[in-house]
């Protein structure tokens, strides 16, 4: 099977997938394939060059970017004897929304104008269901724990995870088990006092500071939101602004109420 084949398929697939091609240089047009978990397919024609090319290939699918990157011959850094134009092929980041509460449909609207791929789990049947999400690409009847010990591995930077569910015997094992994985946005629903006991309680599970961090709670940026759809705008506003690195007014920082008088 060609590397064009194989780069075919995976994106048929949703699996994904960078190609990275050389546009100056000795060898021009050459292409290398990179996949997550698995060998790289073709060759620059060195060595050397074909692994800084494929470390940074991997990074920038991570990522989900494309861009230009200049090496020298052999694969030095600071150099423009060799340009690699690097192509990801990323699956759509995915949001899991826990909890199917008011404000979840709101949220799942906003996360899909926003091309997330987005579930939405509850163990609770009678909430958890299609008619009521209709948007949502997935709805699970499952506890939260359980399903991200099945899906947990396939988060990473570009995902996120919003626990809204208020409950405490929900919403703790959601965010220990999130914790555990390496999605890149965490946050969590509820009241200045309700995040307080949450807190308390992950403290008691064993959760240092530093991992307590991750957890954006309150969630969402303070914009003022009432309704169920500016929450969801102040939420996704908050999962672009961690992303991207941009300095947000957080709830999270900020004391008094959450909703304006």
């Amino acid at each position: 099977m060609s590397l064009y084949e194989i780069l075919r398929d995976a994106i048929q697939a949703e699996d994904p997938v960078a190609l990275a091609s050389m546009v100056g240089g000795p060898r021009p047009g050459a292409a290398v394939l990179v996949r997550p978990r698995l060998d790289a397919v073709g060759s620059f024609g060195d060595a050397d060059l074909d692994r800084v090319v494929v470390r940074d290939a991997l990074a920038e699918l991570t990522a989900g970017n494309t861009t230009m990157r200049h090496y020298g011959l052999h694969g030095e850094a600071r150099r423009q004897d060799v340009a690699v134009f690097i192509q990801s092929f990323a699956p759509p980041p995915q949001l899991i929304v826990f909890g199917a509460v008011d404000f979840t449909a709101a949220l799942v609207n906003v996360a899909k104008t926003l091309g997330y791929r987005v579930t939405v789990c509850d163990a609770r049947a009678v909430f958890a269901t299609h008619e009521r999400f209709p948007r949502a690409d997935e709805v699970v009847v499952d506890w939260p724990d359980r399903y991200l010990a099945k899906v947990g591995e396939q988060l990473g930077a570009r995902d996120a995870v919003c626990v809204l569910t208020h409950d405490h015997k929900f919403d703790v094992p959601a965010i220990l088990a999130a914790l555990e994985t390496d999605v890149g946005y965490l946050g969590a629903m509820g009241s200045r006092r309700t995040n307080s006991g949450r807190l308390a309680r992950l403290r008691n599970a064993g959760v240092d500071e530093a991992r307590l961090e991750r957890v954006m709670a309150p969630i969402g940026l303070d914009i003022g939101a009432r309704t169920p759809e500016e929450t969801a705008i102040s939420i996704c506003a908050e999962i672009i602004a961690h992303r991207t690195g941009r300095p947000a007014p957080s709830l999270r920082g900020r004391d008094g109420p959450i909703h304006p008088r």
